[in-house]
Parts: structure tokens; C-alpha cells; sequence
């Protein structure tokens, strides 16, 4: 039985629609603790990034991995490319957390070799043995990782379609076949992912990627000026890493963020005609490719937790930014006036300032050979639909309940009037948001 929660949080009220076992105490000794390794979204960063800010993706002001591990767990942040496909990402990901340097695929690569893509690029290298690293790579995370020491993932955003992608390739190789030789291709490594948890994440695309195509089709200029506008870089800011040696785009050491997008931003790779990038995966079209070939595993426990910040609209006296949106029709979606600035202008009914742009919260799509968008999409947490959070298309899913089923998507709810940076702390007290991932590690630590 499915009821709604109601909880005070950073000054407004928060729904969490969820399962009534997902209220039961936490169990008094964990069954199992493996390691958890945290995977960011779309222009997300690593531990390396922004020192010195005090600022981290997994918080904010708040440290997330530094209160789960706070309960003798081990926690690991990934940081992998912020702008790349699911599969450029998850081969960054195996490498980090495993070791070794990333091979990007023989025929995957060639696939993209007019966009500049390299399959074994320098600068992409993790050190398994910290004894033997006369080349002073960065170490790898958790380089034991094995069926016999399997861990968690827990992924936010674009983060959970690259954990889903790794899933595919440890367990069954290349679609393309033959790759090279390089490890992960080499599929069978059952086992290794206990468990996946995905937060806010666009299994099915979110439409915010169309409305932003349409709108500011150079979606190069706009990877740097969302970084800028949030404030998590600046012009001489050189911390923040694209992390696109695979594409021969290094940053320099010493490189600012605007300087780093006005050198490449006329590159073959910030092409639309690039599908192995993340502007392609992140859209409806581009995650119904992704799902043909990214299976949910019968062998993982999946997660999947969503938000949502916007409002029905109304013609006075809801939750909604007036100053953006005065006028509002019952059928629309619009921002909350309490989501964080920079998602809001898209959100709702129109793209603010635009000659009739369609927002988010409107936005429709009827072409028979894409992905038909209708009115169930409208809701959305500034960054996704609220209704691709869920689960991939077609895969299975249930509500979860209390227990959880292997090879199924075991839904934990959403989190109302929280957008999509919120359910990661960025604007949250800790009360806001440590809740969230005490959840989460109650139930995948009781496995």
C-alpha cells in the first residue's frame, strides 16, 4: 500500500511519496557492508575538482559520502567525464574504481573517429598497487573489487544511466563485439555490482535536453555556462575538468573553464551529430537507444528514487515563482518559487525569456519515428521529468514495499518540492538531505 509522507525540510514542506515499509526502523546490524562508490551527473565533478570551495557535488556545504562512511562504511566518489556518453563513462568508471588505463573499445571508437574519438587516450590511467606506480597515476578506488568484493553504486542524474551501462558491459561485453581485448569487454563479471541505486535520473531521457536544443542550439557554449552560473567555476577557475582526453580536448593545467570552451567549441565532438556524447544519451531519443542494449540484470539490486519541484499551475496562491510565470493554465507545469535559480527559467510552461518557447512543464512531441512526449512528462524537478525517474522503459519495476527483488526496479518514491539539485544537498541543511541516504543505505545494507 502506496501513502504520502509529509516532512518539514529547509523552510517549505517536502512530499516523499514511498512505500509504508520504507518506514521501518533500520535493522540493528547490517547484513552485509561493501563499499559504496558515488557516481555524478551531467557537468558533476570529483573530489579533485573545486578545492579549496569548500564545495562538493555529493552536498554541497553538506558531505554525504563523509556521513555515510561516518557509519563505518567505505564510500567512494567517482569522477568521471561531465559531458560524455554512458558508455565513455562507464569505461572511466571500471578503470577508476578497478584500475588500469581505459580502452574505449576498438570498434566503438572507430564508430566515432570522425568526432575525434582515441581508444586509449593518455591521462586516463589509475594505479592499482600504490607500490608500483612509477608513473604517478592517481590511485584506483577500490582496486579489490571482484565477485568476491562486490560493492554498491549509488548514482545521481546521468549518473545512473552509466551505472546501468557498466552493469551491461561487465556482465555481457561489447554489443559491438569484439572490442580490442580490452578487460571490460570481456564480459562474465557477474556479481560484482551488489546493488544500483539511481537519484533523479533520466532513464528516458528528459525533455530539458530538446527544449535547450531548441532554444540554445550551441550546446558546447551552454556545458560551460552552466558551470559558470551555478557557480562552480569561473573564468579563472582552472579545477573544474572536462575530462575529454578521449576526444584529444585536454584542459590544460592551467586552463580556465571559458578559455577551455572558447578553444574547443567549434571541436567535431560538441556536434548534434555526435551520439556518443552526453547531450545525445541525456535526451528521450537518445536514452531509448541506450535502453535497446542496457538491460536491467537479473543479478543487481536496483534503486530508483525521483523529485519533482514544479507546480500545477494555477491562477493564484500556489507554491510556483510569479515573477517568471504570473500567468498559468491548469494543464502546465510551473517552477516552484523555492528551486534552485538556474533550472527555473525552463521548467515551466515557456523557456523565460522567449518568443513562445516551450518550457519543460508544456512541452510536447508527436513525431511518430521519436519519442512521443506528452503531458505525463510535464512534471519535472528542473533538470528531469519526473516520470522518467522511475525505471527504463519496459524493464520491470515495482513499488518497493519493504523487501526488494533482484533483476527488477524496487521504486522508492519521490521527493515533492525538491528539485534536482536539492535531493543532493546543494541548498539543503543537513536534516534536509542526510534522511535521503540514510534510507537508501539502511535498505542496501540490509541485503
Amino acid at each position: 500500500m502506496m501513502r504520502r509522507i509529509v516532512v518539514q525540510a529547509a523552510g517549505h514542506v517536502a512530499q516523499l511519496t514511498i512505500a509504508a515499509a520504507c518506514l521501518a526502523m533500520p535493522q540493528a546490524q547490517a547484513a552485509n557492508n561493501y563499499p559504496v562508490v558515488m557516481v555524478h551527473g551531467f557537468l558533476g565533478f570529483g573530489t579533485d575538482e573545486l578545492q579549496g570551495t569548500g564545495f562538493l557535488y555529493w552536498g554541497g556545504s553538506n558531505d554525504i559520502a563523509g556521513h555515510l562512511s561516518g557509519a563505518n562504511h567505505q564510500v567512494y566518489v567517482a569522477g568521471v567525464g561531465p559531458v560524455s556518453s554512458n558508455w565513455d563513462r562507464a569505461v572511466e568508471l571500471y578503470y577508476q574504481i578497478k584500475g588500469g588505463c581505459a580502452d574505449y573499445g576498438a570498434k566503438h571508437t572507430a564508430a566515432y573517429a570522425a568526432f575525434g574519438a582515441i581508444q586509449t587516450p593518455s591521462g586516463k590511467c589509475w594505479a592499482a598497487d600504490p607500490n608500483n606506480n612509477p608513473n604517478h597515476y592517481p590511485l584506483a578506488l577500490y582496486p579489490a573489487w571482484d565477485a568476491n568484493h562486490p560493492i554498491h553504486l549509488i548514482s545521481h542524474s546521468q549518473g545512473g544511466q552509466t551505472v546501468r551501462t557498466l552493469i551491461q558491459l561487465m556482465e555481457n561485453g561489447s554489443p559491438n563485439g569484439n572490442e580490442g581485448g580490452g578487460d571490460l569487454y570481456t564480459g562474465g563479471k557477474v556479481g560484482w555490482v551488489k546493488s544500483a541505486t539511481t537519484i533523479a535520473t533520466p532513464h528516458n531521457g528528459t525533455t530539458l535536453r530538446d527544449v535547450i536544443v531548441d532554444y540554445v542550439p550551441k550546446v558546447s557554449e551552454l556545458a560551460g555556462q552552466i558551470v559558470q552560473v551555478a557557480g562552480l567555476g569561473g573564468s579563472t577557475n582552472p579545477v573544474y575538468k572536462f575530462r575529454l582526453e578521449q576526444f584529444g580536448l585536454a584542459q590544460g593545467p592551467s586552463e580556465s573553464i571559458s578559455d577551455f570552451i572558447s578553444r574547443t567549441q567549434g571541436a567535431p565532438f560538441w556536434q548534434l551529430a555526435n551520439h556518443d556524447s552526453a547531450q545525445w544519451d541525456l535526451g528521450p531519443d537518445g536514452a531509448r537507444e541506450l535502453n535497446t542494449w542496457v538491460q536491467t540484470s537479473p543479478n543487481v539490486y536496483y534503486y530508483s528514487i525521483g523529485s519533482d519541484a514544479t507546480e500545477q499551475g494555477s491562477w493564484c496562491c500556489n507554491g510556483t515563482d510569479r515573477i517568471i510565470a504570473p500567468f498559468q493554465s491548469s494543464s502546465y507545469q510551473y517552477a516552484r518559487d523555492d528551486m534552485i535559480f538556474f533550472t527555473k527559467n525552463t521548467a515551466g510552461e515557456w523557456v523565460v525569456p522567449s518568443i513562445l518557447q516551450r518550457g519543460m512543464g508544456s512541452y510536447t512531441q508527436t513525431d511518430p519515428s521519436r519519442v512521443l512526449i506528452d503531458s505525463s512528462w510535464f512534471a519535472n524537478d528542473g533538470v528531469v521529468n519526473t516520470v522518467s525517474m522511475k525505471a527504463p522503459a519496459g524493464q520491470p519495476v515495482r513499488n518497493y514495499n519493504g523487501s526488494s527483488v533482484r533483476g527488477t526496479w524496487n521504486y522508492l518514491g519521490y521527493y515533492g518540492a525538491y528539485d534536482h539539485f536539492d535531493v543532493i544537498g546543494w541548498l539543503q541543511p543537513a536534516s534536509g538531505v542526510y534522511p535521503i541516504y540514510d534510507n537508501i543505505a539502511g535498505i542496501i545494507f540490509g541485503l
